[in-house]
């Protein structure tokens, strides 16, 4: 019974070690610095097309338009932008695997035609209408005055809670990842935007924990990160721990988000911004750009053309409210006019600034 036990326990820790060599290891404070310190200052946005009502339009079948998106990266890049964030959508992969790889390639071909990093996020918990899981086919129509109208979550709340669907959202995630893990064309991967919100809490933690070990298993030439978007020391803990890059939202003003960077700075890896701007809130790009420059830390705002999704609109929102006199978010009225011209002017110069010998000298990490 003893050499049973033992015999046992040899096996189990023989597994043990095995997974741990097959699994990628968190970069090193080291790894990490190399890699940023080659990267030039990301100053991009968030990405979601103006005929799109969410990211399932974005990605699906029935309404992919590489066309529109072309002509919407050009104007990106005519305002001097480098990169973009977009959430993936697993009701699209699930229905037809190959078809949504094909299409992200395509996507990712458009990016890198206008020299724009792609940050992918394999998942969302957010939820602003009443219908927390996705489905596939044509989406739904706006209603005119509610924000964000018909929003879907990745994978759907549901099946975040449902663990036995899990195995399915690891095929996913390994399958998407393995694809492009040496692809050039994305900046880092974003495994998770905020996760537990959209009313989910702490039931997303174990789902989130088994991404993390998936993505590693993976072991991409990308950094991974997760994004920092509330004050829970139990989800950030997780966070911390576990990502490449640091990475947050803060769409507040001037000195919220400098304080948010300092403290951010405790972990000693580089930071990247993944969501800002809401101009009532005073997170404008007259007074942000310019710390996020200063620190040298990557910025993403929301978002490029105003469309369906209704995000000029403020967060809650609905049919009969007051219309608001402020943009929340968005760069670009739905005919490519700037929501205001001192904007776009004010990011080329900081961008156009950050490529200077000099700035690239006084930022590098030591």
């Amino acid at each position: 019974m003893i050499k049973k036990t033992f015999l046992l326990l040899m096996l189990l820790l023989c597994g043990t070690i095995t997974f741990a060599q097959t699994v990628g290891k968190r970069w090193s404070e080291e790894r990490i610095w190399t890699w940023y310190n080659q990267q030039p200052w990301y100053c991009g946005f968030n990405y979601i097309p103006a005929y799109a009502i969410n990211y399932t339009a974005m990605w699906d079948k029935t309404s992919f338009d590489p066309v529109a998106i072309d002509k919407e990266l050009a104007l990106a890049q005519q305002s001097g932008m480098n990169s973009l964030r977009a959430v993936l959508q697993y009701a699209v992969y699930a229905d037809d695997p190959k078809y949504f790889l094909k299409t992200l390639d395509r996507f990712m071909a458009i990016c890198d035609k206008h020299h724009i990093k792609f940050i992918p996020a394999l998942f969302d918990d957010c939820s602003f209408g009443i219908y927390n899981d996705p489905k596939i086919g044509v989406q739904p129509k706006p209603l005119k005055g509610w924000y964000a109208w018909d929003w879907s979550p990745s994978p759907g709340h549901t099946m975040v809670t449902d663990s036995t669907t899990h195995p399915k959202l690891e095929k996913y995630v390994k399958e998407v990842i393995g694809r492009f893990k040496n692809d050039n064309r994305i900046l880092m991967w974003d495994l998770y935007n905020e996760p537990t919100n959209g009313g989910l809490g702490s039931a997303t933690f174990p789902l989130l924990k088994k991404v993390i070990v998936w993505a590693r298993t993976i072991d991409p030439s990308q950094p991974l990160t997760i994004d920092i978007f509330d004050q829970n020391p139990r989800l950030n803990a997780i966070i911390t721990d576990n990502v490449d890059v640091i990475s947050f939202h803060d769409y507040g003003n001037k000195q919220t988000v400098i304080n948010q960077i300092e403290k951010l700075q405790q972990y000693k890896r580089p930071i990247i911004n993944t969501e800002w701007m809401n101009r009532p809130w005073k997170s404008i790009v007259s007074e942000i750009i310019p710390v996020f420059y200063k620190y040298k830390v990557g910025c993403n705002l929301w978002g490029l053309v105003n469309g369906k999704t209704q995000t000029n609109l403020p967060w809650g929102h609905r049919p009969g409210d007051p219309e608001p006199t402020i943009w929340q978010h968005d760069l670009y009225y739905g005919d490519f006019k700037p929501y205001k011209q001192a904007e776009i002017d004010s990011l080329k110069l900081f961008i156009d600034q950050s490529k200077t010998k000099e700035y690239i000298a006084e930022h590098q990490h030591k």
